[in-house]
């Protein structure tokens, strides 16, 4: 744990490991946090927080370049880490590193323009003044699956606005946070402006963040349930939420798009952190016209993947967190093929890879919506494909859902791919393209995908108060 600018234990001594899921091999422990823990944690950050809070824009930047200047730096490094703690492959790892280093750049320059404004009045003896003023304290609580970039996309525009902030990393990944907490430390960051409470027991801690009168936001990136819950109680307490939630991502795929094309991008999305991403494409629509090449091209791509740890030679897909998300993409696949579901490829546990949560990619034709894979959030390796006729008919399809988070359109056609995007219930789509975010850029949902934005000049608006003055002249 990282509390007051200081590396400490628990305050009841204890520890928790780390495990690598491909091998179930012990990577190390930290220190297993609780309510106490985050009550100091709160302290300190409260503590640090009018300093801060007066420290220049232009002081508060450049610590943000230092730390995105040392992320860089040691990205090989964390980039491994990562692989062996999380999963992923080294490739994806090292993209991670550098996606979340570029929240630390972006946000460096934010913290130069939180700009307020004259407003005229109606009384000529009278101005008003807008400013914008950090909130205050701020609790990140971050996911598994992006265990660097989801800390910097929270903690560069806090510490941007002049908030100080309690991070509580996912229990899976305490070593990747902790590395990222080295590089602040190292970057100069004053005592108490961030500390990090790593625990394998969320609920005592959680329960602290949204309860303490101290804490005045709470940024979340998870499960939608754990978002609801978490929700509810910093209602009690009117603190601001941002929370980025669940996703159940439709693409669809019109007659007159590049089937290769298409077919390449939502592979390469779909299998990326072994389909554990809330934006993956979980619903594939393709027009019937298309569907039988692009089905081919698509499983195609998909069987050649090499699943494997991480950091072997061309590995392209890693394991699953754990046994329950194996367990579940299991269910889902027995539960599809059960209902009349065609098992184009994967469908299985690789030979050779019992020791970890593997599960080959899988493709899934001619799913329905009476398929649990149809209705859930998968978070694994399989893509369910699925054939439409009526170009509004797969808008409809592709909005029936209580999720709003990602979706994808393959079109030549213009005019209907700015239709389709206009008609889709989503805060992020991609047209002809699968990677539609990027630090510059906001990224949420709608929905029970959650409230707020990150990333872009809207991301840093989420730690920012508005108070105006009238002055009379």
């Amino acid at each position: 744990m990282y509390i007051a600018g200081e590396w400490c234990e628990a305050a009841s001594g204890r520890r928790f490991p780390s495990h690598d899921p491909a091998t179930g091999e012990r990577l190390g422990e930290v220190p297993n946090g609780d309510a106490q823990d985050a009550e100091r944690a709160v302290a300190a950050a409260a503590e640090a927080f009018p300093a801060w809070r007066e420290t220049s824009a232009y002081e508060r930047a450049a610590l943000l370049q230092r730390a995105h200047a040392g992320m860089l730096a040691r990205a090989e490094a964390i980039a491994r880490l990562m692989s062996r703690e999380q999963g992923k492959p080294l490739k994806a790892a090292l993209a991670e590193v550098r996606y979340a280093a570029d929240f630390l750049a972006w946000y460096a320059e934010e913290a130069k323009r939180v700009y307020g404004r004259t407003i005229p009045s109606a009384r000529r003896d009278q101005r008003f003044l807008l400013l914008r003023q950090p909130v205050g304290v701020v609790a990140a609580i971050t996911p598994w699956n992006y265990p660097v970039s989801m800390l910097t996309r929270k903690l560069g525009p806090a510490l941007a606005a002049g908030c100080t902030a309690v991070l509580k990393p996912a229990e899976q990944t305490p070593l990747c946070a902790r590395a990222v907490f080295e590089v602040l430390h190292e970057a100069g960051l004053p005592p108490g402006v961030a500390n990090l409470v790593t625990t394998a027991d969320p609920a005592p801690v959680g329960e602290v963040l949204t309860a303490d009168p101290r804490v005045a936001k709470i940024t979340f990136t998870g499960s939608t349930e754990v978002g609801r819950r978490l929700a509810e109680r910093a209602a009690r307490h009117l603190k601001r939420i941002s929370m980025e939630l669940g996703g159940h991502a439709p693409a669809l795929v019109f007659a007159d798009a590049d089937p290769v094309h298409a077919a390449k991008g939502l592979a390469a999305l779909k299998f990326l952190n072994a389909g554990q991403a809330c934006i993956s494409p979980n619903r594939i629509y393709v027009q019937r016209p298309l569907y039988g090449t692009f089905l081919e091209t698509f499983a195609a791509r998909a069987a050649r993947i090499r699943v494997g740890h991480g950091l072997e030679e061309g590995v392209g897909m890693g394991p699953l967190v754990d046994a329950a998300a194996l367990a579940k993409v299991e269910r889902q696949v027995a539960d599809a093929v059960g209902k009349g579901a065609r098992l184009v490829c994967g469908g299985h546990r690789p030979e050779g890879l019992e020791g970890g949560f593997f599960y080959a990619p899988t493709v899934l034709a001619d799913v329905t919506p009476e398929m649990t894979v149809y209705r859930e959030e998968t978070f694994g390796p399989v893509a369910p494909v699925i054939p439409f006729d009526d170009p509004a008919e797969a808008v409809a399809l592709a909005n029936d859902t209580d999720y709003g988070l990602a979706a994808y359109v393959y079109t030549r056609d213009l005019a209907r791919a700015w239709r389709t995007v206009e008609g889709l219930d989503f805060g992020i789509i991609g047209v002809n393209d699968v990677n539609p975010t990027a630090a510059a850029a906001p990224f949420g949902g709608m929905k029970d995908s959650g409230l707020g934005r990150e990333g872009g000049p809207e991301g840093i608006e989420e730690y920012l108060e508005v108070k105006v003055a009238g002055i009379s002249l």
